[in-house]
C-alpha cells in the first residue's frame, strides 16, 4: 500500500474515532498500523501514530485488557524512539492513564496522570490545551481514590488560569467547571455544586445544544447535586 493510501487509511480511523464508531475505527486504524509498520518500519512516527490510536480505539471498543495492553507497548516503544518526556510518549501515558483509573487500577492510573500533568505544565505551560487535559485527567484520578479535596484544589486551580485565557465556554474550561461541580457535591457542598453546575449547563447549552450528550449530562448531575452517592453509582469517577 503506498504511502499516501496509507495516510488515507488512518484519517479514516480517525473520522470514525471522532464519529464515535470505535470498534470501525479500530478496524481502519489495524489496516493502517500494520502498513505502515511493513512499509515505514516499527519506529517510524507514523506507524507510532497508528499504534496509540489503534489502541485507545481497541479500549474504547470494549476490548478493555487488549487495549491496555497495547497502550502499554505504545508507552514503551515511544519512550524508547522519543525518549520520556517528548510530547508523543506524554501522550501515550496520558491514555493508559485514563484507561488504568476506568478499569479501576486507582493507584497506577494517579501515579501516571500526576507526572505527565507536572511534566506538560512544566514544558508547555499551565494553560496550554495538553496541560489543561492532564490536569483534569489528574483531578479525576484523585477524585477517584478518595481524596475529593485534592481533586478540587487541582482544578480550582486549573480553571482559575484557563478561563480568562480560553473563554468560559471553551470545551476544556466547561469539563473543567463541570467536573469541579461533580467534586462539589461529592463533598456535600451542594450550593457551590450547583453554582457550577447552572454556569457550565448554560455554556454547554450555548456551545453543543441542550440535546447534546454531554449537556444533558450536566442538567442530570445539576438535579442530584444533593445526592453525593449519584456520582459515583453512575461512573462520574473511577469505573
Amino acid at each position: 500500500m503506498a504511502v499516501e493510501e496509507l495516510a488515507a487509511q488512518h484519517a479514516a480511523g480517525v473520522r470514525l474515532w471522532h464519529e464515535g464508531r470505535a470498534a470501525d475505527a479500530a478496524a481502519a486504524f489495524t489496516e493502517a498500523f500494520e502498513g505502515c509498520r511493513a512499509r515505514l518500519g516499527r519506529d517510524d512516527p507514523a506507524t507510532l501514530a497508528a499504534a496509540g490510536n489503534l489502541a485507545a480505539a481497541r479500549f474504547a471498543s470494549g476490548d478493555w485488557q487488549e487495549g491496555i495492553d497495547l497502550l502499554g507497548a505504545s508507552v514503551a516503544t515511544r519512550t524508547r524512539v522519543f525518549g520520556h518526556t517528548d510530547p508523543r510518549t506524554l501522550t501515550a501515558v496520558d491514555a493508559l492513564a485514563t484507561a488504568y483509573r476506568l478499569v479501576g487500577r486507582i493507584d497506577e492510573g494517579l501515579a501516571l496522570a500526576e507526572r505527565v500533568a507536572e511534566e506538560r505544565e512544566r514544558l508547555l505551560g499551565p494553560v496550554h490545551l495538553e496541560t489543561l487535559t492532564s490536569q483534569l485527567g489528574a483531578a479525576l484520578a484523585r477524585a477517584a481514590f478518595g481524596d475529593v479535596e485534592a481533586a478540587i484544589a487541582v482544578l480550582e486551580r486549573a480553571l482559575a488560569g484557563a478561563e480568562p485565557f480560553h473563554g468560559s465556554r471553551h470545551a476544556h474550561v466547561i469539563a473543567l467547571r463541570s467536573n469541579l461541580a461533580r467534586c462539589y457535591a461529592l463533598l456535600g457542598r451542594s450550593g457551590d455544586a450547583l453554582v457550577a453546575f447552572d454556569r457550565a449547563a448554560a455554556d454547554a447549552t450555548a456551545v453543543l445544544g441542550r440535546r447534546h450528550p454531554d449537556t444533558v449530562a450536566l442538567f442530570d448531575d445539576m438535579a442530584h447535586a444533593h445526592q453525593p452517592s449519584w456520582f459515583f453509582s453512575i461512573g462520574r469517577f473511577g469505573r
